[in-house]
């Protein structure tokens, strides 16, 4: 079982959260994307962009954060969180 967790925060207090499952037989990279767009549905977003920082923080941590600078339109919150909580 994959499980991926988005939460959104602004000043420090978590607006929202989601935690997504998928047991596919996708890529691990495939489920992540996967997750990301459904994320992105069910809190009316855009999809970020990965920039380079975003992408080593999550090949280090399974952990990354989404802020303004990631996000083509405006954001009503400081950043986005995604966490990869379970992994087989």
């Amino acid at each position: 079982m994959f499980r991926l967790w988005a939460r959104t925060f602004k000043d420090n207090h978590m607006l929202k959260d989601i935690v997504i499952c998928d047991d596919s037989n996708d890529t691990r990279t495939h489920k992540i994307f996967n997750a990301l767009d459904k994320i992105c549905l069910d809190f009316d977003l855009g999809r970020p962009i990965w920039l380079d920082k975003t992408v080593s923080e999550f090949k280090r941590h399974s952990k990354a954060r989404f802020n303004q600078d990631n996000f083509i339109e405006s954001i009503d919150f400081d950043f986005l969180e995604i966490r990869i909580i379970e992994e087989d």
